[in-house]
């Protein structure tokens, strides 16, 4: 039976409370019959199983040869037995048991505490930590021998000297079992020994300088907890026992970043003393209203009990509980981080640095497109003006500060159909946007009140990752077109006529293809031969434009990826890699911004067009349509405000995601209301639009975000631990855009547009790294499956074929068709999935991994 195997029943027996063995050697592991292994041991089978992520795994291994066996082991090649025992701890309830309390308490009176240990290697650190034991003159061990306690750490103690077999023979390691199998918690290690020559129980705790790699399981070890007992204790005070109290203690990952945050050893304990009170006071009333608390701040994938025409029709209800539930922590959100322990200036400092240029760029960038297609009424002082004004409205008032807001694509293209009708039926733009606007702003106020964002909870998770996925999609699409527009007006030197156009997009449509880059690409790479066989034509003299406006966009996007990954590189210290990654974005856009306008001063680059204004906020003039027009633009106003209220609620379960930990609520239905009275005031003034942007909220998010790191199947993952749920990066941001108006034209104008385009491709790509969608997309062009990281998913599928169809084709066809990706939503995920689906598959898809 494989390994994966066994951990998929040992996750079926512990469901029903019962232990398995096994029985090793190098190549084969199979199933062994449950024997008898000592006092200790049984004192380990009688404890009941957990489940969830309170899972404790034991490991006990020993190495067994006679010595009449050393002639055929060396005929055999040096093959030795390896005996493998695993069984689940349960975790140590601190109300309950006292001898936890005595534990620490011991613990902390003798204080064998090593901090910043530079050893590499597992011997050396357990040598440092046996020292610190013999050093101790009030808990000395007169009779202990280092060496031979050392030999008894390992499965070698006592083996013939054939036998090189090096490996821990008692510990106990975390592990969370998932849907997949499970996961070790590889940064912590706790090794546990009875030692016959002593007297009494010791421990001692060493905290590395550097995660190391240590072998399988054990590959970013922060912290060795060592446990000595003498073997006749009580079974309360035995190794495993003692072992248990610690082990549960660090298997809280917050309580592992802070103690990595401590530098002396009084922070360390009063770090455990903490910890310690935590564990206490959960007591059973508070897990039950923690419990009401979780099921009412946040949108679960699977609702615990179906929605009902009540809960729409209580108004104004989930505003009020938003209110209620925010309004307690409101301090918080400028006091955390900076007041108290954890600081965190400086990560605040770098995330409003990436935010800023992570709004601002798009926003000259959309701010353009709708200066030509508006005909200069939206350009980018107003754009840029309104994105200031609202996010800083945002960042002061909403529920959910580390959403951030900006003026999308889809948003651009309504603005877009708006000038067309305009145009066509000679109305007025201005009037006609503020009655859109303030149309779209009455519906969105009419969701909030009647509670209508509680149907997000019938989203699943593959849901939201179809979406997420498709929204980077169309930043590579703009990007893409971006460049086709270069090429066309600096490479080729003509603009296609309408005719031309006409056809082709024509064309496109009877093909079902996105009809704008169909036409793009088609009037770029089939242009006309004269055009082409004229050699000293005016058409050529900017070939050297387009393709240094090509290198420059692709240079963007590699150098900002590359520092982006730079944390996950051995080179330099951590705090740097740190840094770099957190500010990936902004050197590589003012690094290309100075190649490109100063490194080539002779070559001309396309910027975006500026047009001085004397004054931005000028109020529409409201009563110069008529009533038809009016009813008009309730019916658009209506279909903007569905966009509005999905792409909000969407992007704010996207940043509120379970393994975000986020811990101080939502506010769906307040967030709502706000962005209706912020879009208010932006139509009245003729400024652009602004809702929940991704992936900005999710990057956000993960720039305030303390993670710690994994390694399974070669691949290095990273988990949250917290996130610094502060108003004070979103203020900075807003604050910054504003005064960006000051900057224009010089030096914001000479910032290119392949920059910005290098800029879209960098936030699709960025978008994508934890989209497991695309890694399961991904998986089709990789020779094996078994052998990356995702095989425990994969396994549960009967083909892969089936899983991307799942996913990737309605994604891919929706750049195109849009009503494809209606198929993912519900209701057509719960009625017309499931029959063509089995159940257990899409359970799977919409599982964490």
């Amino acid at each position: 039976m494989s390994q994966n195997g066994f951990l998929e029943d040992a996750g079926e027996h512990l469901l029903v409370g019962a232990v398995g063995h096994l029985k090793c050697d190098t190549n084969y592991i199979s199933e062994a019959p449950e024997e008898s292994h000592g006092e200790e041991v049984c004192d380990t089978v009688n404890s009941s199983v957990v489940s969830g992520e309170s899972i404790r795994f034991f490991v006990n291994v020993s190495l067994e040869m006679q010595p009449s066996q050393t002639a055929e082991n060396e005929a055999s090649g040096g093959c030795v037995l390896l005996h493998t025992s695993r069984k689940y701890l349960k975790l140590k309830n601190f109300e309950e048991e006292i001898r936890a309390h005595r534990d620490i308490d011991g613990f902390l009176a003798q204080a064998s505490i090593i901090l910043n240990e530079t050893a590499t290697s597992l011997d050396d650190v357990l040598r440092a930590m046996l020292r610190r034991f013999a050093q101790d003159p009030s808990h000395a061990e007169p009779g202990c021998d280092l060496d031979l306690l050392m030999a008894m750490l390992f499965t070698d103690a006592g083996a013939p000297l054939e036998s090189n077999v090096h490996l821990l023979s008692d510990t106990i390691q975390g592990v969370t079992a998932t849907v997949t199998g499970v996961q070790y918690q590889q940064s912590w290690l706790c090794i546990i020994c009875t030692v016959k020559s002593l007297q009494r129980r010791h421990v001692c705790i060493s905290h590395l300088v550097r995660p190391q790699n240590w072998g399988e399981n054990s590959c970013e070890v922060r912290f060795v907890i060592l446990v000595l007992t003498p073997p006749k204790m009580k079974s309360t005070k035995t190794a495993t026992e003692v072992g248990r109290t610690f082990a549960t203690m660090f298997s809280d990952i917050t309580f592992r970043q802070r103690l990595l945050e401590t530098r002396t050893v009084e922070e360390f304990k009063e770090a455990l003393v903490h910890q310690r009170h935590l564990l206490t006071s959960a007591s059973q009333r508070r897990r039950k209203s923690s419990a009401k608390y979780h099921s009412t701040c946040s949108f679960s994938h699977k609702p615990l009990q179906p929605l009902q025409c009540k809960d729409f029709l209580s108004v104004g209800k989930g505003i009020w509980d938003d209110i209620a539930r925010r309004f307690p922590v409101y301090p918080l959100d400028f006091t955390e981080g900076i007041i108290g322990g954890h600081n965190a200036v400086g990560k605040y400092i770098t995330t409003t640095i990436f935010l800023y240029f992570a709004c601002l760029l798009p926003t000259i960038a959309f701010g353009s497109l709708n200066d030509e297609t508006t005909k200069g009424v939206i350009d980018v002082q107003k754009t840029v003006a309104g994105q200031s004004i609202g996010s800083l409205l945002y960042a002061l008032f909403s529920g959910q500060p580390l959403v951030v807001l900006l003026t999308t694509a889809p948003l651009a293209l309504y603005i877009h159909v708006i000038q067309g009708i305009c145009d066509d039926y000679k109305l007025d733009f201005k009037a006609f946007y503020a009655w859109t606007g303030l149309w779209n702003s009455f519906f969105l106020g009419l969701y909030a009140f009647f509670n209508l964002s509680l149907v997000m909870k019938l989203f699943k998770r593959s849901t939201e990752e179809i979406i997420a996925l498709f929204i980077s999609i169309t930043f590579v699409v703009d990007a893409v077109k971006g460049m086709v527009k270069i090429f066309r007006k600096y490479y080729y030197g003509y603009h296609s006529d309408d005719s031309y156009t006409e056809k082709t997009a024509s064309l496109a449509s009877l093909l079902g293809l996105n009809t704008s880059l169909h036409a793009d690409v088609n009037t770029s790479l089939l242009p006309r031969l004269p055009e082409l066989t004229t050699e000293d034509s005016h058409v050529h003299t900017g070939r050297d434009t387009a393709v240094l406006s090509l290198l420059i966009m692709l240079g963007t996007l590699w150098l900002g990826y590359t520092l982006y990954q730079f944390r996950r590189r051995p080179y330099l210290h951590p705090y740097v890699r740190d840094i770099l990654s957190d500010l990936a974005l902004p050197i590589a856009v003012l690094t290309f911004s100075l190649i490109a306008s100063y490194g080539f001063q002779e070559i001309e680059m396309s910027k975006f067009r500026y047009n001085p204004r004397e004054s931005l906020f000028e109020m529409a003039q409201m009563d110069l349509l008529s009533p038809g027009a009016i009813s008009s633009a309730m019916g658009l106003g209506f279909l903007l405000s569905m966009l509005f209220f999905i792409e909000q609620n969407l992007v704010a379960a996207l940043a509120n995601a379970p393994e975000n930990r986020l811990v101080k609520g939502t506010a769906y239905h307040w967030d709502l209301l706000l962005i209706a009275l912020i879009n208010t005031g932006l139509s009245l003034f003729g400024l652009p639009w602004i809702h929940a942007a991704y992936p900005h909220s999710p990057l956000h998010v993960r720039a305030l975000a303390f993670v710690e790191e994994r390694v399974e199947h070669g691949h290095i993952y990273e988990t949250i631990v917290s996130v610094k749920e502060t108003r004070l990066t979103s203020l900075g941001a807003s604050i910054l855009v504003g005064l960006s108006l000051l900057l224009l034209p010089f030096p914001l104008q000479w910032i290119p547009k392949p920059v910005l385009y290098g800029l879209f491709l960098y936030i699709a790509l960025t978008s994508i790294d934890c989209n497991q969608l695309f890694e399961r997309v991904a998986l089709l062009l990789k020779e094996q499956v078994g052998a990356y990281a995702w095989p425990q998913k994969v396994g549960r599928w009967p083909q892969p074929g089936l899983w991307v169809g799942l996913g990737g084709i309605p994604t891919a066809f929706s750049i195109s068709n849009p009503v494809f990706i209606l198929l993912p939503l519900p209701p057509p995920s719960y009625n017309l999935l499931p029959r063509i689906i089995e159940a257990k598959y899409l359970d799977a898809m919409d599982a964490e991994h």
